[in-house]
């Protein structure tokens, strides 16, 4: 299924490949950089225990609120215009935390993402879109998160909240040298020290990850380690479209584990012939 959002930096694209690429036997699966969950919701529910974080409280209440109230949800989204000073006012209201409800606030937030230009939250977008109509994204969510923990926590302090033999962490950082990006929908910024303290958590866990990450010198650096396995894949660049068609974006997939042993499980297609083989 689809996120319920776009979101700067989401794996929608990715998705499929990052799901192939998880190990076959894990219990725990940790999404530590949550987003817009698009790796979530592409992963078949099991009965494996799953966690959602991220460090923007403003997302983390929205999907809160997509779990565990959706009816009320929607029912503050149902009446929301398409206009300008809609999306002003929303925007306005949400700079102080101290207003509206869990459930308010989620629908302004909500608001902001979907009537922005690009989900970028910081300009009106101008275009026609109705909120009624993702309310069957809205429900589908509501159900595959029913039994989803939702954390807002350190990146670092979840890993060793949440690290055992059985875990599998997935891991979307800010990538780097574009945290600036970040910084417009509300997050802190992801500085090279987090970079380095994130390679540390993960360098020293009993259980698995699966990190994604920009193709960069810095990067390939910091886990330039026997214990890693580096994969290079690219994606294409939906803002370089519009001035270089076919433009891609490199980008790489770190492991603790070989990334490939599901695939290498897979059966073998038989070829078809016209000719009978005695």
């Amino acid at each position: 299924m689809n996120s319920i959002i776009p979101w700067v930096g989401g794996k929608r694209i990715l998705r499929k490949q990052i799901v192939s690429m998880f190990p076959i036997h894990y219990k725990r699966y940790i999404e530590v950089f949550g987003g817009g969950a698009w790796v979530l919701f592409q992963k078949p529910p099991r009965r494996d225990f799953e966690v959602y974080n991220d460090l923007n409280s403003l997302l983390v209440n929205l999907f809160r609120c997509v779990r565990d109230k959706p009816d009320e949800l929607m029912e503050r989204l149902r009446y929301v215009l398409n206009s300008r000073e809609e999306f002003a006012y929303a925007k306005a209201m949400l700079a102080d935390p101290s207003n509206g409800s869990d459930v308010q606030r989620a629908a302004w937030f909500y608001q902001e993402i979907r009537q922005s230009y690009g989900a970028a939250l910081t300009s009106f977008g101008g275009q026609p879109r109705s909120m009624r109509a993702t309310f069957p994204l809205i429900e589908q969510a509501f159900r595959r998160l029913e039994r989803v923990v939702i954390e807002h926590q350190d990146c670092v302090q979840l890993i060793a909240h949440y690290d055992r033999k059985e875990s599998l962490f997935y891991c979307d950082p800010p990538y780097h040298d574009t945290e600036k990006y970040y910084q417009n929908i509300g997050d802190d910024g992801f500085t090279e020290t987090d970079h380095i303290r994130l390679r540390d958590a993960l360098s020293s866990i009993q259980g698995k990850f699966l990190l994604s990450y920009n193709d960069d010198a810095f990067v390939r650096k910091l886990y330039d380690d026997s214990r890693f396995y580096i994969v290079e894949t690219a994606r294409s660049h939906s803002m370089a479209q519009r001035y270089k068609p076919q433009s891609q974006f490199p980008e790489l997939i770190i492991a603790n584990y070989d990334p490939f042993e599901r695939a290498r499980l897979q059966p073998v297609p038989v070829q078809m012939t016209l000719f009978n083989v005695n």
